[in-house]
């Protein structure tokens, strides 16, 4: 085992702090990367809390990961030293379910692990994240990093990009569809500047009017209050696909009164109980609320090609590590525009 600088926490209820972990030794299918930027999730916060009751400690976060390639195992096939590679929220999988098979990794039937707090199959021991100086991982599960863009506000891309990405792509929209994305937040930013990019006529719905000219700024031909009767009636019926990214509890009956026939909603953000749904909402139109948990590997490389085909990245605030506390009470107060990243350079030091 090899011992590494990382930071992270004990229990919920104390700070993340400078650590050492021990990642495994190079294995012959492993990938040794060295970590230059990581991405802060909302879901490092939930987890160093346990929100969702299920963290292990320590807890290490961190699974939005762009770094260079050190090491590769001698069955390597597709990666170097010194290529710019990322990792994203999950580092394993049986591999030979039928979802695997497929490669939509996420849904694994026998479980993804997580690229922390899960269970590392070749050590038995837990999984740490990329609040650290290095990773090792399967090179099944490490993508490649376009160099044409801004590598710092890639890592994002390995969890906010994929999280909207998918969804608009396993429902192929498209130049001319009318597309409403619900929340301008992390996941917000980036649906809004991925449907842009596929030609789609890009509508904002928030609660906020305050957030109008950033929405336009990213992409959005228009903006949609939710709060406004008279236009939320004027655009009833109108939607061919609309991209949930609210991350708490909320009524979805208004927005799906948005829908056309046929269409269908999906939900990328929160995962708790929802306010009762009016069945008739979805039975009168043959509507479809549907959900979409990141993406499979393979999917999240085509992600990032087309990043780097239309130059997409996120918009990104950077920080010392250092600076971790206060960037997660900042995340809980909505006060980013619109993902931290962490220069590890910050930790090694």
């Amino acid at each position: 085992m090899k011992e590494v600088k990382a930071y992270g926490t004990e229990a919920k209820d104390k700070d993340l702090e400078v650590l050492t972990i021990k990642r495994r030794e190079l294995l012959e299918n492993d990938v040794e990367i060295d970590i230059l930027y990581c991405g802060v999730c909302h879901s490092d916060i939930h987890a160093a809390k346990n929100d969702w009751g299920n963290t292990t400690y320590t807890l290490v976060p961190g699974h939005e990961i762009v770094g260079k390639v050190t090491k590769v195992g001698n069955q390597v096939k597709n990666y170097k030293k010194g290529d710019l590679v990322g990792v994203g929220c999950m580092v394993d999988s049986c591999q030979e379910c039928s979802a695997c098979k497929e490669d939509l990794e996420q849904f694994c039937e026998e479980g993804m692990v997580g690229t922390y707090n899960g269970k590392n199959k070749h050590t038995g021991k837990q999984t740490f994240g990329g609040y650290s100086t290095s990773i090792t991982v399967r090179e099944e599960f490490v993508v490649s990093v376009p160099e044409n863009l801004d590598i710092k506000a890639v890592a994002p891309l390995l969890c906010a990009g994929i999280t909207t990405f998918s969804p608009l792509n396993h429902w192929k929209i498209k130049k001319g569809d009318k597309v409403g994305v619900i929340g301008l937040g992390g996941l917000g930013h980036m649906g809004i500047k991925f449907a842009h990019a596929m030609g789609a006529e890009t509508i904002m719905i928030t609660t906020s009017p305050d957030k109008a000219e950033d929405a336009k700024r990213l992409g959005a031909d228009s903006v949609l209050i939710s709060k406004d009767k008279d236009d939320m009636k004027k655009h009833r019926g109108s939607f061919d696909f609309l991209l949930n990214t609210v991350p708490v509890k909320h009524d979805i009956n208004p927005y799906i009164q948005l829908l056309k026939r046929d269409s269908t909603m999906v939900l990328v953000g929160a995962i708790e109980p929802l306010e009762p749904m009016n069945g008739g909402n979805i039975i009168m139109g043959r509507k479809r609320v549907a959900g979409s948990l990141i993406g499979g590997i393979k999917e999240t490389q085509e992600m990032l090609d087309f990043c780097g085909e239309n130059n997409i990245v996120s918009d990104v605030e950077m920080i010392d590590i250092k600076n971790i506390n206060n960037a997660y009470k900042r995340v809980q107060n909505n006060d980013v525009k619109y993902r931290f990243v962490i220069d590890m350079e910050s930790l090694k030091k």
